[in-house]
């Protein structure tokens, strides 16, 4: 078994909500009481063990305790009950660039900031051209970071700590900084450091990042623990019970379906040559068939579904609207088809999700997660690995 680098026990942290402060003696003395505040307790009894060498994720709500868990990890914030312990060099990701100094040049901030994090400028020397490559500043390293644009700030400031060679890395939704080749290199780096065997703890609001990034996912609502386990079970609960504030209900099969329920999605279909059935062969010609039933009439409502792989990877999810159809609902009952002229799922065991949604696609009617499952055989093409399947053709040329 891995070895525990992280251990909470009964943590608890408070902070204090003032109606009114005191500004200085003076006025204290003036009003003769103590400033008005009520505590506001933002963690509560957490008990977590992190194994190194894995992912770690923290999901919640806006304000359920994430960040805060995070520095009270990161020894920034003390706990005011409970212990932690840490085992390994610490480096943390929370605030891109702070100790930046605007008039300063990229240069000069690299060695500023590094000093801050822990470096000598003997590791800075060794270190700053790797630092500076990552950020892909190598034009600009010598201008003060004052006329940096924001994506260019944090990409020096994300470089800067993920130099720090930790043993626990721990990064707060800081997953989306820079442009596309810039993530593409972020998330590289997080492989490269999950492959040397370090630990790393994330929080982000990116649930399909959670999902592939994390070994093991923790979701933390109003300041207490809701679950730890496998990411996809736990995404996937949360994901659910944070629809609008809508109360789920438990279907037949013991699936949390949500929504307010104008539209609701009666049963789905996978349909194969007119006939309902629960496997297909890549290549098929097959219908996917989602039947609904309403209780008034709702113009321009959006259908759609998704479909993942029982380990919880997000395959596809196509609706009505980005499909180009307008579906103006009546009060009664009736059917949405998705018709697919050549199913390019690879052989495989797949779970298919469903809603429906107004115009604004904000609103939820219905939502039901794992509406049905389905088996894709070995078919035309005939490929194993992956999911999909590109459909192309292989060819051989012959330079002359």
């Amino acid at each position: 078994m891995s070895q525990t680098v992280i251990r909470v026990e009964d943590v608890a942290k408070r902070f204090r909500v003032y109606h009114e402060r005191n500004q200085s003696l003076k006025i204290a003395l003036m009003r003769g009481r103590r400033a008005k505040f009520d505590e506001f307790w933002a963690l509560q009894d957490i008990n977590l063990e992190i194994p190194q060498g894995k992912t770690f994720g923290l999901v919640g709500h806006n304000g359920s305790g994430k960040s805060t868990l995070l520095k009270c990890l990161a020894r920034i914030l003390v706990p005011d009950r409970g212990r932690i312990t840490v085992d390994g060099k610490i480096s943390a990701l929370l605030e891109l660039g702070a100790g930046f100094h605007p008039e300063l040049s990229g240069r000069d901030n690299v060695y500023l900031n590094g000093s801050i994090l822990g470096l000598t400028k003997k590791d800075i020397d060794l270190r700053f051209d790797d630092i500076v490559g990552f950020a892909g500043l190598e034009e600009f390293i010598d201008s003060p970071v004052k006329n940096y644009s924001s994506g260019m700030y944090v990409r020096l400031g994300f470089s800067v700590a993920i130099n720090v060679d930790p043993d626990i890395l721990m990064v707060d939704e800081v997953l989306a900084v820079g442009d596309e080749e810039f993530q593409r290199r972020c998330m590289a780096k997080f492989k490269e450091f999950k492959d040397q065997g370090r630990t790393i703890v994330v929080v982000s609001h990116a649930l399909g990042t959670m999902r592939d990034m994390c070994d093991e996912v923790a979701w933390l609502d109003h300041g207490r623990l809701a679950g730890v386990g496998a990411p996809s079970d736990v995404v996937d609960h949360y994901v659910e019970t944070s629809y609008s504030g809508d109360e789920g209900v438990t279907n037949q099969d013991g699936n949390l379906r949500v929504g307010s329920g104008e539209i609701r999605v009666s049963r789905v279909e996978l349909l194969l040559g007119g006939a309902s059935v629960t496997q297909a062969h890549t290549g098929d010609a097959v219908t996917l068939r989602i039947h609904y039933a309403a209780e008034t009439a709702v113009p321009d409502a959006v259908f759609g579904i998704g479909i993942h792989t029982v380990t919880g990877q997000h395959v596809t999810g196509p609706n009505t609207k980005d499909g180009g159809l307008t579906v103006d609902v009546r009060p009664g009952g009736g059917y949405v088809d998705l018709a697919v002229p050549r199913l390019m799922l690879l052989p495989g065991t797949y779970e298919l999700s469903t809603g429906v949604v107004d115009s604004t696609m904000i609103h939820t009617f219905d939502h039901q997660r794992s509406a049905m499952r389905f088996d894709v055989l070995v078919g035309d093409p005939g490929e194993r690995l992956g999911v999909m399947s590109l459909g192309g053709q292989w060819k051989v040329g012959v330079r002359a």
